[in-house]
């Protein structure tokens, strides 16, 4: 038998004789719950027939006192206890009726009460208003007493019946617990027997043959390719060892394969490493710009101011292509060294209008916005590097959104310093990759739908933020869109000064 069907049928037993000692105890312990909701009904039930008797002892009482003295203080109990009678007779009734026999002596007992209300007490008022006298006699009285009596009969043998019911209830639910609590005591001796049987056959059938490969296995991960197991041992036990041996072998074989593997890992370490310092999708930006304004240049006439304007804005942009042709060469600098910043004082709202420009007319079909509470917004670092950031959320927030949505951009004061966000409506990232976003050379699906890019442009960004002692993130729901967030501290009025002096 296999090893399998073996530990299955063994944990099949086990698990019978767990779950009948389990029921019997769910059983006993079922059986004492419902003996004790029977007692706490039983003590309801015979409080409130107590307390509806009293009531009836009160009229009896108070009707005694004034059929003997005619005097109308003696009614005073009765118009109390006639009050509460209704609704102590219907909680009796309510009590009383999950057991059909106790149901119908409710009924005939409360019935006899409202009869004699109705029959003897009301109609004895009635004639001590007319003749008062006449409740005196002796008839009166023993008529009450008879009606009273009755009643009192009737009490106590519904007193009696509750008690029977309680006590009956009781000897029930202890005998089922007896019987459940022989059978759990039962199923647990035969589980703890099965289980020590159980034990000693793993010992001997598992746990030897599996220290032989836990010794194997180690010999193996120190280098010793050679080691190879008996291949005995019951069911799986077996396969397992033989299954040691071929994955031994293989390694063995595959040793030289893998040491190719390795140098062909690094070779493509080092290409990827080249690839990063030549291209990288950060030249794009600055020379979309150059390409874009003087293809407007040359297909249309504008005025001097205009045309003055777009030559300046194509100069700069060439002289920030050298800076980071430059910057692209020491990519691997920036691990090792961290940047080096050219700080100064910043308008970072300037920057912000200055890049929806360049990229509103690299990308004519996609809507850029921004929006400005105030400016200026002024930070301490380098224009150079952070016109980067920008551009760089700008250019993601285009190629992932589809032409003619709206890419919304704005900054505001955050506390003592600046947030930035750039908002697009595009298909989001997955959640499955967000942890990776800002992980170099990391593009999620990009290649597959066609989009360009090295995966270099956010890992670079968060290296420029953090070393301006800021922070960047994103929410995002796919299929919806993406928002990424810059918050950078603010140029205090201080350094302000001190930069205006130094210029």
């Amino acid at each position: 038998m296999r090893l399998a069907r073996q530990m299955f049928l063994a944990s099949a037993a086990l698990a019978l004789l767990v779950g009948s000692a389990f029921a019997a105890l769910v059983l006993a312990v079922s059986a004492q719950r419902g003996a004790t909701e029977r007692e706490a009904r039983s003590k309801d039930v015979v409080a409130a027939t107590h307390r509806l008797e009293k009531l009836v002892v009160d009229v009896e009482n108070s009707i005694r006192g004034y059929t003997l003295t005619l005097s109308g203080r003696f009614l005073q109990p009765y118009s109390t206890a006639r009050s509460e009678l209704p609704e102590q007779m219907e909680t009796l009734r309510r009590l009383a009726a999950d057991d059909p026999r106790q149901r119908a002596r409710a009924a005939e007992l409360t019935q006899a009460i409202e009869a004699y209300l109705a029959e003897y007490v009301e109609l004895v008022l009635a004639i001590a208003q007319e003749q008062p006298e006449a409740v005196r006699e002796e008839a009166t009285a023993v008529e009450g007493k008879t009606r009273t009596d009755e009643i009192r009969r009737l009490f106590d043998r519904f007193l009696a019946a509750e008690d029977a019911l309680a006590q009956s209830a009781a000897a029930a639910a202890d005998s089922r617990s007896e019987r459940a609590v022989v059978v759990g005591a039962l199923g647990f001796v035969g589980s703890t027997l099965l289980i020590v049987l159980f034990g000693v056959v793993l010992a001997r059938s598992i746990a030897r043959p599996v220290r032989a490969v836990a010794s194997g296995a180690s010999r193996l991960a120190a280098g010793d390719l050679a080691v190879r197991l008996p291949p005995k041992g019951p069911g799986e036990v077996g396969e397992l060892t033989r299954s040691f041996n071929a994955m031994a072998e293989r390694l063995q074989g595959g040793r030289k394969e893998l040491e190719e593997q390795n140098a062909k890992l690094r070779e493509s370490e080092r290409m990827k490493t080249e690839l990063i310092s030549i291209v990288s999708h950060e030249l794009r930006t600055p020379l979309a710009s150059v390409l874009g304004f003087t293809s407007l240049l040359l297909k249309r006439e504008f005025d001097a101011p205009t045309r003055r304007h777009y030559l300046g804005i194509i100069d700069a942009q060439a002289r920030r292509l050298t800076a980071l042709l430059e910057d692209f060469l020491d990519v691997q600098m920036i691990e090792q060294s961290g940047l080096q910043l050219v700080e100064q004082k910043v308008d970072l709202a300037t920057l912000l209008v200055e890049q929806v420009q360049l990229y509103a007319a690299q990308s004519p079909r996609h809507r850029l916005e921004v929006e400005l509470e105030e400016r200026p917004l002024p930070v301490h670092g380098d224009a150079n590097r952070l016109a980067q950031v920008v551009g760089n959320l700008l250019s993601n927030a285009i190629k992932y959104s589809e032409e003619g949505s709206v890419v919304a951009l704005a900054a505001e004061r955050h506390g003592s310093g600046v947030r930035l966000t750039v908002r697009d409506q595009g298909r989001g990232i997955p959640p499955d990759q967000r942890e990776r976003i800002f992980t170099k050379f990391f593009r999620g699906n990009a290649g597959a739908t066609g989009i360009t890019g090295t995966g270099l442009g956010l890992a670079v960004s968060r290296e420029i933020v953090e070393a301006h002692g800021g922070r960047i993130g994103f929410d995002s729901d796919s299929g919806v869109g993406s928002t990424f967030w810059i918050e950078l501290p603010g140029a205090s009025e201080a350094a302000a000064n001190d930069r205006g002096e130094e210029q």
